[in-house]
């Protein structure tokens, strides 16, 4: 459970999460290699997902990198060691940068600078992201002689459009947080100093003001619907706004609107 204001550490430092304001910010920790990332911190990363997703005082979810950039990909030192210790690196299933597509609550990423590989489609995984206007972003996948990975081809044109998506991971080519911007790949561009406390703020009024169940169920409904009929997501939508009706959230959200307060939105059942 997390404490207002604490801050934990995995994997001998490499990733640390700090709690606030209803917040789990999880910070990539290797800045010396511009958190580029090994085997053993993508286990730890996704670890910390899961345990902000379980922990019923975290409501939303802030991602970062330490230092100078966000995620540079994977570690070289991996790469150059041949086709056998490239397949180790890749995470399990369960571990794989779309877990933060799968979890209940928000994920918003606070993007610092360098993005690349492995780096992107974690950045690709968040539902909201921000953008210090000093970050840099590639998918660098074509020029390593490589193919879209960990389902970026999937997302990718789902997110910016077929043409923008295929400029990307065709080219591999980096761009600046201005045409991230643009494409719609990034929400927001910030100054760097701002980047932060800007993410952290919209994550901290998601949980003091929306229902966990809301955001949980929104974010199933958007990134489910993008696979079903639109007859099926509708029928969808019908049946979850039948049982919205009559749920606790509804009632409180409309007694604090009346006694002009904060309302106080159950937390998410524990799976």
């Amino acid at each position: 459970m997390a404490t207002a204001g604490s801050t934990t550490a995995t994997d001998e430092d490499t990733v640390l999460v700090h709690h606030e304001r209803g917040v789990a910010v999880i910070t990539l920790n290797r800045p010396q290699v511009l958190n580029a990332m090994t085997h053993s911190m993508a286990i730890a990363y996704a670890d910390a997902l899961r345990a902000a997703d379980e922990d019923p005082d975290v409501r939303a979810i802030v991602v970062t990198g330490a230092g100078r950039g966000f995620c540079a990909g994977a570690d070289l030192g991996v790469l150059r060691q041949g086709a056998d210790a490239i397949r180790s690196f890749v995470p399990a299933a369960e571990d794989l940068p779309d877990l933060a597509l799968r979890l209940r609550k928000p994920v918003i990423a606070a993007i610092n600078g360098p993005v690349a590989g492995i780096g992107f489609a974690y950045l690709l995984g968040s539902d909201i992201r921000y953008a210090s206007r000093t970050a840099s972003i590639s998918t660098s996948f074509a020029r390593l002689g490589l193919v879209a990975e960990y389902g970026t081809s999937w997302l990718l044109p789902r997110v910016i459009g077929t043409q923008h998506a295929l400029d990307l991971l065709l080219s591999g080519r980096t761009i600046d947080a201005a045409e991230a911007a643009r494409i719609g790949l990034v929400h927001q561009v910030t100054e760097p100093e701002e980047l932060l406390a800007r993410a952290v703020d919209h994550a901290a009024d998601l949980a003091a003001h929306c229902s966990p169940a809301s955001l949980a169920a929104i974010k199933s409904q958007v990134w489910g619907d993008l696979e079903r009929p639109r007859g099926e997501a509708l029928d969808r939508t019908l049946t979850l706004m039948n049982a919205s009706f009559g749920g606790p959230d509804l009632a409180e959200a409309l007694a604090a609107r009346a006694e002009k307060r904060t309302p106080v939105f159950a937390p998410l059942p524990q799976r």
